[in-house]
């Protein structure tokens, strides 16, 4: 088991999660513009839609910190 600090509204880990997910956005956009065949633009949807997954969570865990002030259960 390893320690995890308490989170904070502003936890860079997750504001890092939300950049991540706009990269993958881009790269979906870019891979799908860019496909030859049906199998990549297939890739590319899949990896646009765990994409928007991915920003949905950090930002509903973003949410829900800043709403209990960060507080966290020990």
């Amino acid at each position: 088991m390893y320690y995890v600090p308490a989170m904070q509204d502003d936890n860079p880990y997750i504001r890092k999660v939300i950049q991540l997910s706009r990269e993958m956005l881009i790269l979906a956009d870019e891979g799908q513009a860019a496909a030859t065949d049906d199998g990549c633009r297939l890739l590319f949807g899949i990896v646009q839609d765990c994409a928007y997954k991915i920003r949905l969570e950090a930002e509903r865990e973003q949410r829900s910190h800043q709403w209990d002030g960060g507080r966290q259960e020990p």
